[in-house]
């Protein structure tokens, strides 16, 4: 027609189209023409994925030693919970055995004389002033180093003559199965690498004496208590018990004998209620 004139966009594409950008408001489709690359177009750098995969690969194992390592704990505690049960037993059929006996001798018109003490408690009650060589020399290999210092000490013949020697300077007994355990538990520190480590946890004991079967501190307890056959190390693996003075001091001339009404000597059973006032 004349006077008419050609359209200035194609008739296949909208003119709402241009530059393939749509500005339809109401256009919801993209233009099949886009430049923009997509998600998956884009490449990932190679050290980017290698270090995605060594990641992915430590967290695995991470994720694993976690898992055994709680798995290895549980069987752990369950096994030294089985272990306190077992010595518990054996504390209380030793008791009762005891308890047996005297009745049995009672009855039968007679006396019953205990079994002589395998292991005492010798605690330090004198300074360093105005001590001869020998018994000094005896009270450092006791480890009785300072005033108020305890150890435990297993009876023989060597032992016994050593306590005769240091007699005045300490005072010793038998412990029992609750002076035994509140020492360990509340005073008790190891000897680790020549360092005085707390007892707070039992992988410090299974490190030093794990070798002997002594796992945990009810093994540590049993061990001392019934005079095993690692009594040596795991003695030596504790180190000299601290104590404090005694609740209410001590007698007034605490350095004769017990029996003359002193503190030093041999003052048997009578040591667990001197150790239950200075723990």
């Amino acid at each position: 027609m004349a006077g008419s004139t050609l359209p200035l966009f194609p008739l296949s594409i909208s003119p709402l189209f241009y530059l393939g950008h749509c500005i339809d408001p109401f256009c919801a489709s993209p233009p099949s023409f886009s430049t923009v690359p997509s998600a998956d177009q884009v490449l990932v750098p190679e050290t980017l994925l290698k270090k995605q995969a060594t990641q992915a690969a430590t967290a695995a194992q991470t994720s694993a030693a976690k898992a055994e390592a709680r798995k290895a704990k549980i069987a752990k505690r369950r096994d030294i919970f089985a272990r306190a049960a077992k010595y518990n037993k054996e504390y209380a059929a030793a008791e009762r055995n005891e308890i047996r006996l005297r009745r049995q001798a009672k009855a039968n018109g007679n006396f019953y004389v205990p079994a002589q003490p395998k292991l005492v408690f010798v605690v330090r009650i004198r300074g360093i002033n105005n001590i001869a060589p020998k018994p000094r020399k005896v009270l450092q290999l006791l480890r009785l180093l300072q005033i108020n210092n305890g150890v435990f000490v297993r009876l023989n013949k060597a032992t016994s003559q050593m306590l005769q020697l240091v007699e005045p300077y300490v005072t010793y007994g038998e412990p029992n199965m609750k002076t035994i355990r509140e020492l360990i538990y509340k005073r008790g520190y190891g000897k680790v690498n020549g360092q005085r480590i707390p007892l707070h946890d039992n992988s410090v004991i299974e490190a030093a004496l794990g070798k002997y079967n002594i796992v945990c501190i009810e093994d540590l307890i049993h061990e001392i208590a019934t005079v095993g056959p690692h009594f040596k190390e795991a003695n030596n693996f504790l180190w000299t018990f601290k104590l404090s003075n005694p609740n209410g001091g001590w007698n007034e001339r605490k350095f004769k004998h017990f029996i003359l009404g002193g503190d030093a000597g041999d003052r048997e059973h009578f040591i667990n209620n001197l150790v239950q006032s200075m723990n």
